[in-house]
């Protein structure tokens, strides 16, 4: 009899702990699909200039990073993604500026009238530093970041950003900065109130291009970009 409770015991624990057990970030999910790396250190395979241009010379591999030192244009990739996880670092430059765009399309001149934008910048010396709505980790012009969460200048900061269905992350740094749903009444009326609302198929593709900002002046880095597909 004893042997059956200590059993039953062992068992009951065992049940409890996996209904209690957490994911570790970063590790196995279910819901995702394996990780595929879209910058290496060496290739830019996955990469070619916006509208089906070549990449543009001032893009460059320097140091195991992809690089740029003045303005150029942007890339973009040549596949497209619609519910993804994305990571990457990046190290911007003194008074840089620059932007990761998500679910972009090439119907427009530029990719920002297409898709939304997390925010790369040297908050305290560019001009777009004065306001947390174009401030670094914010969904430029539509929803603000918290400060407090970007490394020094010079030092490289970690990116994430999730988009699945209407719902999408921003994350710097290992902290959740903000948190929205495409489509949404709130979602509706900061576009309508922004600079977007010129460009009506705004925010709206359900799967489109990462794109990365070219520009605008300063310096920038990126490395180890990879992403997932979300199921």
């Amino acid at each position: 009899m004893r042997l059956i409770r200590i059993a039953s015991t062992v068992t009951a624990l065992a049940l409890l702990a996996s209904c209690h057990s957490v994911p570790v970030s970063g590790g196995a999910n279910p819901a995702a699909g394996p990780w595929r790396t879209l910058f290496d250190g060496s290739s830019l395979d996955a990469w070619r200039g916006y509208q089906g241009a070549p990449i543009p010379s001032g893009w460059h591999v320097a140091g195991n990073t992809l690089a740029k030192d003045v303005p150029v244009a942007d890339i973009v990739t040549k596949d497209e993604f619609g519910d993804f996880e994305l990571e990457l670092e990046w190290k911007i430059g003194e008074a840089g500026n620059s932007g990761i765009f998500y679910r972009g399309s090439e119907e427009y001149e530029h990719i920002y009238w297409s898709g939304p934008e997390y925010q790369l910048l040297d908050d305290i010396k560019a001009a777009d530093g004065k306001a947390r709505i174009t401030s670094a980790g914010a969904a430029y012009g539509i929803y603000p970041s918290p400060e407090g969460h970007l490394k020094p200048l010079g030092e490289w900061n970690s990116t994430r950003i999730i988009a699945k269905g209407s719902h999408v992350e921003h994350w710097l740094n290992g902290f959740k900065l903000l948190e929205y749903e495409f489509g949404s009444p709130d979602w509706l009326s900061r576009v309508k109130g922004s600079k977007f609302s010129a460009w009506p198929h705004y925010g709206l593709a359900k799967s489109g291009h990462i794109g990365l900002q070219g520009d605008h002046l300063g310096t920038l880095a990126f490395r180890s970009i990879r992403i997932r597909e979300l199921k």
